[in-house]
């Protein structure tokens, strides 16, 4: 009986002693944390990405055995004009949203810093991304309505006219991404702003001395010192809106006459509404992928996301 007691006592010690040991080593305790992300992100993103790399090189319908079809299909899409034409209309649409979306949160940022640090607007600033991009959509589409829209109903009384928005061809995609940079500049606006709370005040106060003035303090010392945020945050939204999708599908549905069919309207024609054809679609999202590889490398290679001004002046 004592001989279990003492083997007992050395098993709990023997425990104690590996859960201190864990608890000591931040290495490990670290991967313990990510342990369960890590898990999510090989069972629903690793390995469905891997496997539509096998499924590219396939020719199959869902109803039917994969047959393997080698290039056939990347030379399928890359013969379609609607493939080319959609990857054009997603250029655009990234070239009318990044720009604006990110001067104005940069605007903003600042605006919060030098004006008012209340949580209460930072609150309201981050309300728009915080509802689902299909509300969004639907709200922006009756907001818009050539008929009954409140927004065209002011654009008749100041003698401007009724415009067609969503429905017009010329203006969708325009105000796709209109919608789309009311509904993100607040959220970047607000990772823009916890970047400024990093930047020393005291590089301010000396610039001050100096003669600097406002104008010139933001080019010389606010936007180098940004620099790692505004990367993240101009990589995360080309990333984004090369994938934009929920949109469009519940405000134009791709139409009118095609000008706002995006690559992954593409995509999602290939698969539910022209054919069951998942091996050009896995294709077409895997040069998608590839396109997006190449244009976040070319980002941060512009955007010298590897270093940061700010180690200078510490």
């Amino acid at each position: 009986m004592a001989a279990v007691s003492k083997s007992s006592a050395y098993s709990a010690q023997a425990e104690v002693g590996l859960l201190s040991r864990i608890a000591n080593n931040e290495k490990l305790l670290g991967y313990l944390f990510i342990l369960p992300s890590l898990i999510g992100f090989v069972a629903f993103f690793a390995v469905p990405a891997i496997r539509s790399v096998f499924i590219s090189f396939q020719e199959w319908n869902l109803l039917t055995a994969p047959k393997y079809v080698g290039l056939a299909n990347y030379q399928e899409i890359f013969a379609d004009a609607r493939f080319w034409r959609s990857m054009q209309i997603t250029v655009t649409y990234v070239l009318w949203n990044i720009p604006i979306q990110t001067v104005l949160a940069v605007f903003i940022a600042v605006m919060l810093d030098k004006v008012s640090n209340s949580a209460f607007l930072r609150g309201i600033m981050i309300l728009p991304w915080l509802m689902p991009n299909v509300i969004v959509g639907l709200l922006f589409l009756w907001l818009l309505d050539p008929t009954l829209g409140i927004i065209n109903e002011a654009l008749v009384r100041l003698g401007i006219g009724r415009q067609g928005f969503f429905g017009s061809p010329d203006q969708s995609i325009a105000t796709i991404a209109g919608v789309n940079i009311w509904r993100h500049m607040g959220y970047n606006a607000i990772l823009i702003y916890a970047g400024l709370k990093t930047i020393p005040k005291s590089l301010y106060e000396a610039a001050t001395v100096d003669g600097a003035n406002n104008w010139v303090q933001f080019w010389r010392i606010t936007l180098p010192l940004l620099r790692p945020v505004l990367v993240f945050v101009i990589v995360t939204s080309v990333i984004g809106s090369f994938q934009i999708f929920d949109t469009i599908a519940v405000t134009t549905g791709g139409g009118p006459a095609g000008s706002t069919r995006t690559i992954i309207y593409y995509i999602y024609d290939q698969v539910f509404e022209r054919r069951i054809n998942m091996g050009v679609a896995t294709a077409a999202s895997v040069v998608l992928f590839m396109v997006l590889v190449t244009v976040t490398i070319i980002q941060t290679r512009f955007l010298n996301a590897n270093r940061s001004d700010l180690a200078e002046y510490s």
